[in-house]
């Protein structure tokens, strides 16, 4: 599936997607900045929750999340210490798309990975048993770590001048 294909039509509620003209636009943009600045917010949050079984399975694998309303996709690699971001990849072992809101769920927790995928809104495509690590690992880190609000300017600052309280 490419990050251009349309998201599901079924009935969505008072979901948010991204304005079709707002897509567009982001479908034009350069790839790779994005991908950077995912992999710097994964490289800073997850690699210390990330077990050493998931850290070897991942090793040198290609990821793609794909944020279908978005048109956009983020590509890149574990390089068994640290996430790098790539080129767009014609076949890249897994491939995990949902559109933003559901992302945006996901990562608050407001719903799980296998809701989301039974129901059609969460797609995995490759290697099956990869996906199941990705999955298994997500869903083993606890909150606030995916949290979006856990990682506002705000709340960052404050947990910063707490912990300079702290070693005052």
């Amino acid at each position: 599936m490419s990050p251009d294909s349309a998201a599901p039509s079924h009935a969505r509620g008072a979901e948010f997607a991204v304005p079709a003209p707002v897509a567009a636009l982001l479908a034009r943009l350069p790839a790779l900045p994005g991908s950077l600045l995912l992999v710097t917010a994964l490289n800073a949050v997850l690699i210390r929750h990330l077990p050493g079984d998931v850290r070897q399975r991942l090793a040198h694998r290609r990821l793609s999340i794909r944020v279908r309303d978005a048109r956009v996709a983020f590509d890149f690699v574990w390089m068994g210490s640290h996430f790098e971001p790539r080129p767009p990849q014609a076949e890249p072992d897994l491939i995990v798309s949902a559109s933003a809101h559901d992302f945006l769920r996901l990562a608050q927790r407001k719903v799980d990975a296998d809701t989301l995928f039974f129901s059609r809104r969460l797609v995995m495509e490759g290697d099956t048993e990869l996906g199941l690590v990705v999955k298994n690992a997500m869903d083993a880190i606890e909150l606030p770590v995916l949290d979006p609000r856990h990682w506002s300017p705000r709340a960052v600052l404050a947990r910063r001048t707490q912990a300079a309280r702290g070693r005052a």
